[in-house]
């Protein structure tokens, strides 16, 4: 092992006993309230009729007990580590899954659905649940709330809850840069500036239903991901500078979007979370954070394969996920989570913890 990964080590080491330290600190975090796309489902596609769904092997072969949740990786999310991080459940729960009571969502859930977009056309494509929907969904929530706890003990929830968004890239790899209505439509810049536009509103919907800390996250470099990397036909095998280039544009003006409701929403905390540069960060330096292969998935041939894909390739996929950036030719690997999840509170959160 390199001075430089042990390094590492030993900083994931401290922080996680600095987390549990902070845990009375964490109390200023009442719950989790998540929106957004596959990053953050996990698994309220499992209810609804789509193809989009993880809820098979390999998929979850490392989560608690080994169950394929709907989550698509091999473990827990970025979400489940950053409530975990706030003295939450460990775990995110589905909204539509009927097994958890209101009591168990009180504290954590997800509205998320995996394949879905900013742009409700992106959506369509899969046939899952676009944004506007999960913002309704967390209107009924708010009533199942205050129906079992009280108005005054829901209300208190709803104001002091942080609330994520975590979607924008099947916009992009779903929808622009491979259908034509999109593109005939705008640019790619005003295709960007559209999407902040449905952003700015999404996040001030959350606002008028009571969100007050409210957290955005930024584009991963999706130009990298295994399956754009295997559909690189100018050059098979490395990433496609021109998706990340929109990646980063999108990044730049959500960061400036985020400046804004900050200067116009009275009583609102929005912070930006910054995934782009950890991602290029460890396809750069793989070993530096114990990872050995970044260009594959785990599952599969690790080239396209994608929920049935991975389920019907299984004796393909690799044996230590853990060596993988990627679980699947799209999705990240649970380690992959974990460290984007450990820098999203060193810095974007602290100011909640």
């Amino acid at each position: 092992m390199s001075a430089k990964s042990l390094c590492y080590y030993l900083l994931l080491l401290v922080f996680h006993f600095s987390l549990s330290a902070s845990s009375a600190a964490a109390s200023k975090v009442l719950a989790i309230i998540v929106f957004g796309d596959s990053t953050v489902d996990p698994g309220n596609n499992n209810f609804i009729p789509t193809v989009a769904k993880s809820n098979f092997p390999p998929y979850g072969r490392d989560f608690d007990g080994g169950v394929a949740t709907g989550r698509f990786s091999n473990g827990r999310l970025v979400t489940d580590f950053l409530s975990e991080a706030f003295g939450l459940p460990s775990s995110v729960p589905a909204y539509l899954d009927p097994s958890y009571t209101i009591e168990q969502l009180a504290t954590c859930v997800s509205f998320a659905s995996a394949g879905t977009g900013l742009d409700d056309l992106t959506a369509k494509i899969a046939s899952v649940i676009p944004l506007s929907q999960q913002l309704e969904y967390f209107v009924e929530y708010k009533e199942r709330l205050k129906l079992a706890k009280g108005e005054s003990v829901a209300n208190k929830i709803i104001a002091e809850a942080l609330y994520i968004f975590s979607i924008g890239t099947n916009d992009f790899i779903l929808n622009y840069l491979v259908l034509p209505l999109r593109p005939a439509q705008y640019t790619a810049p005003e295709y960007v500036a559209y999407l902040i536009v449905l952003a700015d509103a999404a996040v001030r919907d959350a606002y008028d239903l009571g969100a007050r800390k409210i957290e955005f996250t930024g584009l991963a470099p999706f130009g990298c991901v295994p399956a754009v990397r295997t559909l690189n036909h100018n050059e098979p095998g490395e990433c496609n500078q021109e998706y990340n280039k929109l990646a980063r544009r999108f990044n730049a003006e959500l960061q400036e979007a985020v400046r804004k409701l900050n200067g116009e929403l009275a009583g609102v905390q929005v912070v930006y979370a910054e995934t782009y540069s950890v991602g290029s960060a460890i396809i750069a330096n793989p070993s530096d954070y114990g990872f050995e292969n970044v260009v594959q998935g785990c599952c599969g041939t690790g080239l396209i394969d994608l929920s049935v894909l991975c389920g019907l390739d299984e004796p393909l996929t690799c044996q230590d996920a853990e060596k993988y950036m990627f679980f699947d030719s799209v999705h990240p690997s649970e380690r992959t989570y974990r460290i984007v999840a450990d820098n999203i509170l060193n810095n974007a959160l602290q100011v909640f913890l």
